[in-house]
């Protein structure tokens, strides 16, 4: 069995190893990452939605840069929703603004009547530089 290339981002392994899982992992010149919410440090939810998204965002980002890949790396995304319908406008602003030309990921978007607490994720798969 092989072992996993695990990527951690700064300052957030013990939220990590507290659940059990790998933020990414690399495979070849692919990057996998987990589904990324609005987390604070201490791993609870930003309150306000569009802050939530942003937050995952950044989340998302850090863990990217981590593997040396940025938002332009990223190949496929999935984003997970509490409620698409009224959240829809919102998501679609922030992705706007991450995503401001093209070409753009390939992207699915699935509506979930659960996520922890939480209202938004997205897990992406990733091209590593190189």
């Amino acid at each position: 069995m092989s072992v996993r290339d695990v990527v951690f981002p700064e300052g957030r392994r013990a939220l990590y190893e507290l659940h059990r899982y790998s933020p990414a992992v690399r495979s070849g010149d692919l990057l996998f990452v987990s589904g990324q919410v609005g987390s604070r440090d201490d791993g609870s939810p930003k309150p306000d939605f569009e802050a939530q998204v942003r937050l995952a965002f950044d989340n998302l980002q850090a863990t990217l840069r981590a593997a040396g890949c940025t938002l332009d790396d990223i190949i496929d995304v999935t984003s997970f929703h509490t409620d698409p319908e009224q959240q829809f406008e919102t998501v679609l602003k922030v992705k706007n603004e991450m995503f401001p030309q093209p070409p753009y990921p390939s992207w699915t978007a699935i509506g979930v009547n659960w996520l922890a607490g939480f209202d938004f994720e997205i897990k992406v798969v990733a091209r590593i530089p190189g």
